[in-house]
């Protein structure tokens, strides 16, 4: 075999060629780079300002073209009369006074909306106006108020910014108000109820949730249509405002009456230790009232396994209070029922019934109740079960006796 010799010039040329090729590939790959770089950059900032000056336009009129109108055919009854924006022409809509005291309780919020609405609750301690504690009175009535006239003359004279009121009647049911009453325009969108359900339970949160969308509003008072005060407004007023405690009737009953109502599929969230019971009608502050609008999981629980054997309205506050908020509460209702006849209802004080002894019976029952770090005399400021026919007797006493 022949093979051509290569002296050592030969050997050098060859890679110093190899090497050029190299660099000037190098340098072209560079060069490409480099443009497309600046291609890329140039194309961006066109896409940039495309999607800077369209995009929020055609983003917002699509959203708002696709989205389908809200439904409420499965939500509460609502005044059709009613208009979102009709005030707003006339008055700013996002004003701190519209945003704290909305001026009409008739709006269109299903009761999830309504509930995460009145949830919410200001990081920033200080209120950017002159905050006064209010009292919220809330109604729950099947109909028409058999005491109106005894309630007009209890809230009579005094200052608006001490109290608000709202009323929860079955849908269908119009109350229709003289404008010259403080009830006029305080009916809040309601849903049907029925007695021994969870529906109770949900006119309760409804009422809780309307009456905190007022930030004045500082404890909250339920109430039915057969309620009466049996003490004035400032004496009510002092007594609660100055409670740091709640007042909801919350203890354990051992019969079956109440651990019997307990339903073993409650369990592990909620255990036959936790089980209480107690007198539907309570009066609280709104640390508490923020808590039960806000809970999902309880009151799940109670409305999958507390069925109508059970009554929740009995059950589910006295439960959920006691066992997270036990310590803010007083465990008594300030509410006077009487119970000596047994049997599912209390006793119904009708017009023979209503006397001078029987306000001071109610008033003072020889018992001495906690208040705040000592005791009291006063443990009832409103009584139930008053029939129709007492009211005029009632009337007769207001002024003598019950101080309005």
């Amino acid at each position: 075999m022949n093979y051509k010799m290569r002296g050592r010039g030969e050997k050098d040329e060859f890679v110093f060629k190899d090497s050029s090729i190299g660099l000037i590939r190098l340098l072209c790959f560079l060069i490409l780079f480099v443009i497309g770089i600046i291609i890329g950059l140039t194309s961006s900032s066109h896409v940039d300002r495309y999607f800077i000056t369209s995009r929020p336009d055609n983003f917002y009129t699509d959203y708002t073209t696709a989205a389908p109108a809200p439904s409420y055919a499965k939500t509460a009854t609502y005044d059709q009369n009613c208009s979102t924006n009709s005030n707003c022409k006339n008055d700013d809509c996002l004003s701190m006074e519209s945003f704290r005291m909305p001026k009409n309780v008739t709006h269109r919020m299903t009761d999830n909306e309504l509930f995460w609405r009145a949830s919410m609750v200001p990081d920033k301690p200080e209120y950017p106006f002159d905050r006064v504690p209010k009292l919220a009175f809330m109604f729950m009535t099947r109909g028409p108020l058999p005491f109106l006239p005894l309630w007009e003359r209890f809230f009579r004279g005094q200052h608006e910014n001490k109290y608000s009121i709202y009323v929860h009647c079955n849908p269908g049911v119009r109350l229709d108000f003289e404008n010259s009453s403080v009830f006029y325009q305080r009916q809040i969108p309601s849903q049907d109820v029925k007695w021994g359900t969870v529906t109770l339970v949900d006119a309760e949160r409804r009422l809780l949730g309307n009456a905190l969308l007022d930030f004045s509003n500082d404890r909250f008072i339920l109430l039915s249509e057969s309620c009466i005060p049996i003490y004035n407004f400032p004496t009510i007023y002092n007594y609660l405002i100055g409670s740091t405690h709640s007042f909801l009737d919350s203890y354990d009953d051992p019969s079956r009456y109440g651990r019997g109502r307990y339903s073993r599929r409650m369990k592990p969230d909620i255990k036959l230790r936790d089980w209480r019971k107690g007198s539907q009608w309570f009066e609280i502050h709104r640390t508490i009232g923020i808590k039960i609008i806000s809970d999902t999981k309880y009151y799940n629980l109670f409305k999958s396994y507390c069925l109508p054997s059970c009554y929740p309205d009995e059950h589910y506050l006295p439960t959920f209070v006691h066992m997270f908020y036990g310590d803010l509460n007083a465990n008594r209702t300030v509410t006077y029922v009487d119970w000596s006849l047994g049997g599912p209802h209390p006793a119904t004080f009708g017009a023979d019934d209503v006397t001078e002894n029987l306000i001071r019976s109610i008033r003072n029952n020889g018992t001495n109740c906690a208040y705040n770090k000592g005791k009291t005399s006063i443990c009832f400021l409103f009584a139930r079960k008053f029939s129709p026919s007492a009211l005029d007797p009632l009337l007769g006493l207001a002024s003598s006796l019950l101080g309005f």
